[in-house]
């Protein structure tokens, strides 16, 4: 496939899935039923996972199957093989999801599928079930086109199809990162579709990228044996809290800039921009509130080291007495941009740490994991023919299908490309800055649901 050449069976495959919306609601409805968060419901997620099964199985996919990994996860693999001389995609998804039970904020049961203003909602509606759903659609789609297609004897008109279907993503993913390692051939195709990731907006097409790593740390700051009072002790004491916060304080300027000791964080971006105002606006920043400004949100979100707090111990505003803390935690969590080594980065992050203790405080910091970031090669066939598909999807020329960037990370992605570095991964979904996700009110816009469908059924029908 290249740029200039005319995609087969683009009118009949637009056609079939635009037939399924009612389809596609129903699907979604079932998987957002499950509240598959791993390690906590393990009941949930083998119901989502064996929903997860049948459906791959009806529109055409050979041998779904689970293998278990050391994580405890039971990700799902099927295989539909190609015709003679054509090649295969592997098409990625999770149906894991974050946790939502006691997160503050939901105006609905995030278990269930809400519609509001042109939106569905739920937990997982974007992340990851949403792309999952677009999958079935593509399948589905590609299924009825088949007897149209060179080869009609064929389940997917010629394409082979391998089947990934994560079930721990959500928790580190882990299992799949070392099963990659372990078992290669599970993964072994000629282009990776990750259908975890999404647009700039709202019928905006987009490929990512990039994306950063990620070094995972809990610092503890222990200076007493015990909270003494505050007002007999307090000056001279150690206050383990206040020597947290001095060190917590120390890895960011007043712009808002990192500042660990050694880690280089001047990248710039030079893709699609991602403005102040739509930053703001799509991070829900409150009204008067100002952005870091030590370089633009493009460059802060994904081409440099950031580093955010993700929680504290220490003693509540309920339950705070007058005393000097002994002893006060935080869970650091720094995003890694591509070409920087995670070790070094997890490294200097420590050493920093230690060097801007406070009175000598004994600092203990506990690594949690890594995962390495990730950036593509967009020079090659899988590329360009994902770019012809989207810009076909959305109504656009290929130049207006946006090449982007995403300060998370799939971890996943560094180790496809370990185990098969000549193979081409594209990132793409249904997930777009208004989803929300991991927030209360995660929500999907159903039209990107249709068109990312539209644009792999198109890209399946035509890479050859």
């Amino acid at each position: 496939m290249t740029e200039s050449s005319p995609l087969v069976g683009a009118d009949q495959l637009r056609t079939h899935i635009a037939s399924q919306g009612d389809q596609v609601k129903a699907d979604l409805t079932t998987a957002v039923s499950f509240d598959s968060v791993f390690g906590t419901n393990n009941g949930s997620c083998a119901a989502s996972a064996a929903w997860v099964q049948q459906s791959f199985t009806e529109v055409g996919i050979a041998d779904v199957h689970s293998v278990e990994t050391v994580d405890g996860s039971f990700p799902l693999f099927g295989f539909t093989a190609p015709a003679d001389g054509c090649p295969t995609v592997l098409l990625y998804c999770h149906h894991d999801v974050q946790p939502a039970d006691d997160q503050p904020g939901w105006n609905s049961n995030p278990w269930e599928l809400t519609e509001k203003e042109g939106r569905w909602y739920g937990r997982g509606t974007a992340d990851d079930k949403g792309n999952m759903v677009a999958h079935l659609a593509a399948l589905r789609a590609l299924r009825e086109w088949a007897p149209q297609s060179d080869h009609p004897e064929h389940t997917y008109g010629g394409i082979g199809v391998r089947l990934v279907v994560e079930g721990s993503e959500e928790a580190g993913g882990e299992g799949l990162e070392m099963l990659v390692a372990e078992q290669p051939e599970l993964f072994a195709a000629d282009a990776i579709l990750i259908a975890d990731t999404g647009n700039v907006a709202v019928g905006v097409p987009t490929i990512n990228i990039s994306l950063r790593g990620v070094v995972s740390l809990k610092v503890t700051v222990k200076t007493l044996r015990s909270p003494i009072h505050s007002g007999q002790y307090g000056g001279p004491a150690p206050d383990a809290l206040y020597a947290l916060i001095h060190m917590l304080a120390s890895l960011r300027d007043a712009d808002g800039g990192l500042t660990i000791d050694g880690l280089d964080a001047s990248q710039t971006w030079e893709g699609v921009q991602y403005s102040p105002a739509e930053f703001a606006a799509d991070a829900g920043v409150l009204e008067g509130v100002e952005l870091s400004t030590a370089g633009t949100p493009s460059e802060l979100a994904w081409a440099r080291p950031t580093l955010t707090v993700t929680g504290v111990d220490a003693a509540s505003t309920a339950h705070a007495i007058n005393a000097v803390p002994a002893e006060a935690s935080a869970m650091l969590n720094l995003r890694v941009p591509p070409k920087m080594d995670v070790r070094e980065a997890e490294e200097k992050l420590i050493a920093h740490l230690q060097n801007h203790r406070p009175w000598n405080a004994q600092v203990e910091c506990e690594p949690l994991g890594t995962g390495e970031p990730y950036l593509a090669d967009t020079s090659g066939s899988a590329h360009v023919g994902m770019q012809q598909a989207l810009a076909a999807a959305y109504g656009v020329s290929v130049d207006k299908v946006e090449l982007s960037a995403d300060g998370g990370s799939i971890p996943l992605c560094a180790a496809l490309k370990t185990a098969h570095p000549n193979t081409q991964l594209v990132l793409f979904g249904v997930e777009e800055p208004l989803c929300g996700i991991h927030g209360p009110n995660e929500s999907v816009d159903p039209t990107e649901i249709t068109a990312i469908a539209t644009a792999e059924a198109l890209f399946l029908a035509n890479y050859r």
